[in-house]
């Protein structure tokens, strides 16, 4: 037998709970005036030392030449007083950081330490791993002793009995709103904090939920909120480098991305993981906004629409995929993600159509990029390859076959089978208001049966395999098709392409349930893929 996987605890470095546990907690007094509570628990049997550094600094916009809708200008962070550190900033404006206790203030600047990454001098004294350098290494001329930088720690040096805790506490404030003593009603407004969420919680969380489950929700919803983040992806710049840095190599316009030129990310988005995944990535997006319009509704729609803007999306329609390759094609889950969005955010007769007819213009665009590029003979088949649920294929579908030929896949056709599904309902929630979308109702309604069909009866059996009783891929090379018999949930996946239309709603939409009752009657061979 192998052994078992190490993990951290075989280390030993929690050997008699030899650890320190660091809680960093905020409350907001006002929109520029943040507290931070740090709480720093010993859990050893002996007394520890430990070096805390709260560090502040500036992300670094000044060294790299013309960025778009940032300012050159270097900004800075300056000692005013006894603890108390003055931060200015030509766009972001002026704001302190007042901090408790017996720390040592460092400065340095948020710059690159070319000397040590690329082994070619630094252009300044100060980078940006100087508090390393000063605190591991002993290296005090490592941080600026003129008190200014762009980067700045408080340095604690704490020294902690044994299950024993030691609060640390600070203050950043926009000048404007700073008050005289930044530690006047500081725990009163954290006490009032905690009510709040407490309150806020009671609200969003079913309270018939028990106390365990409402934890885990709780700790859910915060994961969610914390997992926002400012991204900034311009493809232009990156194709092109920073104009004041060497230029990149001539391979990157040929590499991922290069088609993006377009794009110019530059929001807070939420993130799959700020910790481990810290970018976004699309169809994880869309799965996040349905809890998220629970806590923050105006966000979810505000994110859902963002990815299908222009400086997001692809002239071909194309919605972004993830850092890495955004051409790579995910699961098309944005339309049901702002479908269950609408539902969830609004009483019937009172949701926000406006939200849900501008998503549902953009999806067009969407929808027929799907349709264009990967039904590769018109047949109502899809191809498209990262379609199930991450990956589940024996061999990467994303990249040409080494054979020949193409897939046509199980769960790719399922996919698309659910997108017009999700159209169909929006055009007719709609056409409620508009009759102008009846017209649509009826194209994602017969699409939908196009594509059902093709699934069930191209060839004979589609990709159906009547003696499994399963869904398979199909390979079509030579003009052969080749199932390829391999039970995962590829095959799964066509049994959510499902829904129920409402006949008081139809009835509602003369022209769509006339043409309907037409197409069924005209295609008899199809009137049985319908319950009606």
């Amino acid at each position: 037998m192998s052994a078992p996987e190490l993990e951290l605890i075989d280390t030993g470095v929690f050997n008699e709970d030899r650890y320190f546990d660091v809680f960093a907690e905020y409350a907001k007094f006002s929109e520029n005036d943040i507290l931070i509570r740090l709480t720093i628990a010993n859990r050893g049997p002996e007394k520890a030392m430990l070096h805390l550094l709260p560090t502040l600094w500036f992300r670094n916009t000044w060294s790299w030449g013309p960025i778009p809708e940032e300012s050159t200008n270097k900004p800075s962070i300056t000692l005013e007083r006894d603890r108390l550190v003055r931060a200015q900033h030509d766009v972001l404006g002026n704001y302190q950081l007042a901090f408790e206790g017996n720390a040592k203030p460092l400065f340095t600047d948020n710059e690159t330490n070319s000397a040590r990454i690329h082994n070619y001098p630094n252009g300044q004294l100060f980078v940006k791993d100087a508090f390393d350098e000063y605190v591991v290494h002993g290296r005090a001329d490592a941080v600026n002793a003129q008190n200014i930088g762009t980067k700045f720690a408080a340095h604690y040096v704490l020294e902690t009995e044994p299950g024993k805790s030691e609060v640390v506490r600070l203050r950043l404030s926009e000048t404007g709103e700073a008050p005289l003593d930044p530690f006047a009603g500081f725990d009163e407004v954290f006490a009032q904090s905690m009510k709040e969420a407490d309150e806020f919680y009671d609200a969003v969380i079913p309270s018939e939920m028990d106390k365990e489950s409402k934890k885990v929700a709780r700790q859910g919803y915060a994961g969610l909120l914390w997992s926002k983040q400012f991204y900034q992806y311009c493809i232009r710049e990156w194709l092109s480098g920073d104009p004041a840095q060497p230029a990149p190599p001539a391979e990157r316009h040929f590499g991922r991305n290069r088609e993006w030129t377009h794009l110019f990310n530059r929001d807070v988005i939420s993130m799959p993981d700020k910790w481990e995944y810290p970018w976004f990535a699309a169809w994880d997006l869309a799965f996040h906004m349905i809890p998220f319009s629970k806590v923050d509704p105006h966000f979810a729609k505000t994110q859902l629409i963002l990815f299908l803007r222009e400086w997001y999306m692809h002239p071909n329609g194309q919605i972004p995929a993830y850092e890495f390759a955004f051409g790579d094609v995910n699961p098309p889950v944005h339309a049901w993600a702002a479908w269950r969005v609408y539902k969830m955010t609004g009483p019937r007769g009172q949701r926000d159509t406006a939200f849900l007819e501008s998503v549902f213009q953009k999806l067009l665009l969407n929808f027929t990029w799907w349709v264009n590029r990967k039904d590769a003979e018109g047949n109502n088949l899809f191809s498209g390859g990262f379609l199930g649920l991450d990956n589940i294929g024996v061999f990467d579908r994303s990249k040409p076959l080494p054979t020949g030929g193409f897939l046509q896949q199980a769960d790719g056709t399922a996919w698309m089978g659910f997108y017009c599904l999700t159209m169909l309902s929006m055009a007719l929630e709609l056409a409620q208001t508009n009759p102008v979308y009846e017209d649509m109702a009826s194209k994602f309604f017969e699409h939908f049966i196009g594509i059902t069909d093709a699934m069930n009866s191209l060839g004979g059996t589609g990709l159906w395999d009547e003696e499994d009783g399963f869904y398979y891929d199909q390979l079509k090379i030579d003009g052969q098709m080749i199932p390829l018999r391999t039970r995962s949930c590829v095959g799964l996946l066509p049994l959510i392409a499902v829904e129920n239309l409402e006949t008081a709603k139809i009835n509602k939409l003369p022209g769509f349930k006339k043409r309907m009752e037409w197409f069924l009657n005209y295609r008899k061979d199809l009137a049985s893929l319908v319950t009606y």
